[in-house]
């Protein structure tokens, strides 16, 4: 017999095949279906473009009464992403009473690579990038570039 989580989170699954979101990948680790490997790319037309990062997602059987615990483990410079834990801070993520039952894991991971182009500055958890960010943009993006960039080769 299944659990409730299995049965939801197995249907989650073929929900995202089903819609082959850009730029994200997951599947599940554990026969349970309770932990999976995820990647995402970041959206095009911004800094993280071409960038490719790794994340690890923890359900419980509790699952979607509660949020999933999620971590990057390809951590990004980012102000809303802890720089030793890789837990990204997002509301609902975050706070059990901010969490909704209708959230599913497409929506965690649509909203996780937006994130990445859209920091929240009013509380972040990387307070370096957070500054770098707030003072001089444009050195933020060329740190940026150069954490998660390959230099193009050069043409012979």
């Amino acid at each position: 017999m299944y659990s409730r989580a299995y049965i939801l989170l197995k249907r989650e699954f073929q929900e995202l095949k089903n819609n082959n979101y850009e730029g994200i990948t997951a599947f599940p680790i554990s026969e349970d279906m309770m932990q999976w490997d995820v990647d995402i790319e970041g959206l095009q037309n911004t800094i993280w473009h071409g960038a490719v990062f790794q994340l690890r997602i923890n359900f419980t059987a509790e699952y979607n009464f509660v949020p999933p615990v999620v971590k990057f483990r390809t951590i990004p410079f980012h102000p809303n992403v802890d720089p030793h834990s890789g837990k990204p801070c997002i509301d609902f993520l975050d706070s059990p009473h901010k969490w909704n039952r209708s959230y599913t894991l497409s929506s965690i991971l649509l909203t996780l690579q937006v994130m990445l182009s859209n920091p929240v500055l009013e509380n972040p958890v990387n307070l370096e990038a957070a500054h770098i960010l707030m003072k001089d943009e444009t050195l933020y993006r060329l740190i940026i570039l150069r954490l998660f960039h390959r230099p193009l080769p050069c043409k012979k």
